[in-house]
């Protein structure tokens, strides 16, 4: 752990460095063209620049970590290191002028993640984790929500590669028959870290999305919350779901989501 903690502050300036970049070409408003096209040549206009600052940084840093090759999907190498990072997760939410963006930068180590920083700098939130030495939400140790499920916050979100969508929406109406609200409430990295802080009481997902989800999972569980798949196995980054709670609600997490079937063409 010592190795990972002495790096963590150096992620943490790099982070924050990249994350001043991409805070000075936010916009209040929406921007971008008409159609698609517009909108993503914009985005790539900030993206791009971000993420070349971050992999120079980065690998200054940890000259021996690979990089992951794409930010979205699960290409988590099984073995020796590897960075997986987000210059701007939350794009469409960057886009629209809204604050719930942040920059997300995990270091994955024989397939599992060992060091995990989140700046969200419109939200004022900068959550850091190292496997084994806790997690902290700017500076302070985290604290997970003590609610029962019914006054509970729940938030779920969809991947790019969800193949069980009526499962999906199957399970948001359970859950909203058990908790107090279900909300979608920015990018999927965010809303799992905001697990292990109590903003959120509740996490949960179907689909492959293990890029999104590795450094929330890591600040989720190092701030105490129970972090496995649907079906109660511990969640490693090629399970096809996700969730994070607390031990006090994870059990009746999990009982709601046994009552949801599973798609017949999954």
């Amino acid at each position: 752990m010592s190795g990972y903690q002495d790096l963590l502050p150096h992620v943490v300036k790099v982070v924050r460095e990249v994350g001043a970049f991409v805070a000075a070409r936010h916009t209040a408003s929406a921007v971008g063209g008409p159609d698609v096209d517009g909108v993503i040549a914009v985005f790539r206009m900030v993206d791009a620049p971000a993420s070349e600052l971050l992999r120079e940084r980065l690998g200054l840093l940890r000259p021996q970590a690979r990089w992951a090759p794409d930010e979205i999907g699960t290409a988590v190498a099984a073995a020796g290191e590897q960075w997986v990072c987000d210059a701007v997760d939350g794009a469409v939410h960057f886009l629209q002028g809204l604050p719930y963006w942040g920059v997300t930068v995990t270091l994955v180590a024989e397939g599992r993640p060992v060091l995990a920083v989140l700046d969200a700098p419109h939200l004022g939130f900068l959550y850091t984790a190292v496997e084994g030495g806790g997690a902290h939400l700017n500076g302070r140790p985290l604290k997970a929500s003590g609610k029962s499920l019914a006054a509970a916050l729940a938030c779920t979100s969809q991947p790019p590669y969800n193949r069980e969508p009526e499962r999906a929406g199957a399970s948001l109406t359970a859950m909203l028959r058990h908790t107090l609200a279900v909300r979608n409430l920015g990018p999927t990295a965010l809303q799992v870290a905001q697990v292990g802080s109590g903003h959120v009481d509740v996490f949960w997902e179907y689909g492959e999305d293990a890029n999104n989800l590795l450094p929330g999972a890591l600040i989720a569980r190092e701030g105490g919350a129970l972090v496995t798949d649907a079906d109660g196995n511990a969640w490693t980054p090629a399970s096809a779901s996700f969730v994070a709670a607390p031990a006090a609600l994870h059990a009746d997490v999990l009982r709601v989501l046994s009552t949801v079937p599973a798609d017949s063409a999954a």
